[in-house]
């Protein structure tokens, strides 16, 4: 069976130029007709459908090669940010490293002067701290010492007792009672008003 088509649709079907066409039609390779002023041509149903197959199958192959090509030119780019990334993560690398050796170069000339500012300091400081352990060392007597003291003042056990619950009791600050653990520390103070 054949079906009337136009000549353009002829030469895209049949795969051949417009002349092509007209050349077939005036050696009687291809029957036509005229209606209306135009040319029509007839074409086995076959041929138009073995046409559409072919077109559709190259369109098929067309669309593959093309996402083919859409594929390695994305491949291109990935390949070109991989090295550019490289790079750039090699420099960055690089440029820490670089200020991670600053770093280091400036702490340790801190430390440095940290190290020969603390010398000088204990060199200034020292004598005057060792006299202030000295002196916390006679801030405060012995209980036997305060005894001792008072004992040369003629008073006997109980009235030295008596005299240090009553300085207790009264806030005398020479004398520094400790609750929890039941201690007594008395500075070391002249003791004349209680002889």
């Amino acid at each position: 069976m054949q079906r009337l088509v136009t000549t353009s649709e002829a030469s895209e079907i049949l795969g051949i130029s417009l002349q092509g066409i007209h050349y077939r039609i005036k050696r009687n390779q291809l029957k036509s007709e005229k209606k209306d002023g135009k040319l029509f041509v007839y074409i086995d149903e076959q041929t138009i459908k073995n046409s559409l197959n072919e077109t559709k199958q190259n369109n098929q192959e067309a669309i593959f090669e093309r996402v083919i090509q859409s594929k390695d030119e994305q491949i291109e780019i990935l390949k070109k940010s991989i090295k550019w990334m490289k790079n750039q993560h090699f420099m960055e690398i690089k440029r820490l490293e670089k200020n991670q050796k600053r770093v280091i170069e400036v702490f340790n000339s801190e430390i440095k002067l940290l190290q020969s500012a603390f010398n000088e300091m204990r060199a200034i400081y020292k004598p005057q701290i060792e006299n202030q352990k000295n002196e916390k060392k006679n801030e405060f007597i012995t209980l036997q010492d305060f005894f001792i003291i008072l004992k040369r003042a003629s008073k006997s056990d109980l009235e030295i007792k008596n005299t240090i619950l009553n300085a207790v009791k009264n806030g005398d600050k020479r004398f520094i009672y400790n609750k929890n653990s039941k201690k007594l520390l008395i500075l070391n103070d002249s003791f004349e008003d209680l002889i």
